[in-house]
């Protein structure tokens, strides 16, 4: 990381120390939300979007140029580094990633072979241009956490209940054990290609953890994002740690050993902040739906957020989920000055 994105308040905030103003970026940013987004993805299907790399950089820049963000986050998907290593895959407009064949026993585990950074060389060449392009902006590189990566595979798309994906978690715990060893290997390999290139912080996504009770994420899923976190600790960059509807195993996420835990909006921050425990900064937490209604509703809530994020040693503003594609994007320009303005040190 270079001198200027470390003095960048996203970055001074994720390590915890003073900042000019609360620093703010939103989950899905860049994406459907914009028009911009939405004439050069016209005609592309997602997974070559995300394979392309002026492609890449070009969505990723789009919400910083229009906002004035504190940090980008690299456009992407968490099942490129599962497509890109053969998994048999497609990203279905409407339903979301879709698996020819579901991983359902050991012959397919065995299949996820390692991933290696020639599997991915866009990535490396996009996040390197993006590096240079932001200059003191900081890169959030990222990707999808082990037992998110899991469902996807076991269930074949998303799912509700997650019948499959606990079924065999519950039912087969060898089975499950090496599938999550060889899905933290994968990631622990994608998010160090990231960070290599030029990423400043890097985001481990759990979006559907809140599916599992405290004590079965402690013995399922903890000690592989244990692992991840304490295997990117030498990179010198922050980690951070979200998952949705995850209010009961916040302190759990703290345990994993990131410097951030992300909160979604159903745990005010100061309660969240007791949850986590010392030694952490906290990201969030508005909930996206507020930006449909009207600006002072946004407002009341936006500024109700920084009044609580004070409990927390770091706080960066954002979302509770990603950006809504039916946001106006100019509810999000209105808000990120808010944040800056009303939090100015």
């Amino acid at each position: 990381m270079n001198s200027e994105t470390a003095e960048s308040p996203f970055i001074r905030a994720c390590r915890r120390l003073p900042v000019p103003h609360t620093p703010v970026w939103y989950m899905r940013q860049a994406g459907r939300s914009l028009p911009e987004y939405r004439a050069v993805r016209s005609d592309v299907p997602m997974l070559t979007a995300c394979a392309t790399p002026e492609l890449i950089v070009e969505i990723t820049m789009q919400p910083v140029r229009r906002y004035g963000v504190d940090a980008a986050i690299f456009f992407s998907d968490i099942v490129v580094p599962l497509k890109a290593i053969g998994v048999d895959l497609d990203i279905k407009p409407g339903v979301g990633p879709v698996v020819a064949e579901p991983v359902r026993d050991r012959k397919a585990i065995d299949a996820l072979r390692p991933l290696d950074p020639d599997d991915v060389p866009y990535v490396t060449e996009a996040v390197q241009a993006l590096a240079k392009e932001l200059g003191p902006t900081p890169l959030i590189g990222f990707a999808g956490a082990p037992f998110t990566l899991a469902s996807y595979l076991i269930e074949g798309g998303p799912s509700k209940n997650h019948d499959h994906t606990k079924a065999m978690m519950y039912g087969d715990p060898a089975l499950w054990h090496a599938l999550m060893g060889r899905l933290t290997d994968i990631t622990i390999a994608y998010l160090r290609v990231q960070a290599d290139a030029g990423a400043s912080a890097l985001q481990l996504f759990d979006s559907w953890v809140g599916a599992v009770a405290p004590e079965d994420y402690r013995e399922f899923v903890l000690p592989y994002t244990s692992r991840i976190f304490a295997s990117l600790a030498d990179l010198d960059v922050p980690r951070i740690h979200f998952g949705v509807g995850t209010g009961e195993l916040l302190g759990l996420l703290g345990e994993a050993g990131a410097d951030v835990v992300g909160v979604d909006w159903r745990v005010p921050l100061d309660e969240a902040a007791r949850r986590v425990g010392p030694g952490k900064a906290l990201q969030g937490n508005l909930d996206p739906a507020i930006l449909l209604a009207p600006w002072e509703v946004a407002e009341r809530r936006a500024r109700d957020i920084l009044e609580r994020g004070r409990a927390a040693e770091g706080h960066v503003f954002n979302l509770g989920h990603g950006v809504l594609p039916s946001t106006d994007p100019g509810q999000l320009a209105r808000l990120t000055d808010l944040v800056h303005e009303a939090s100015a040190r």
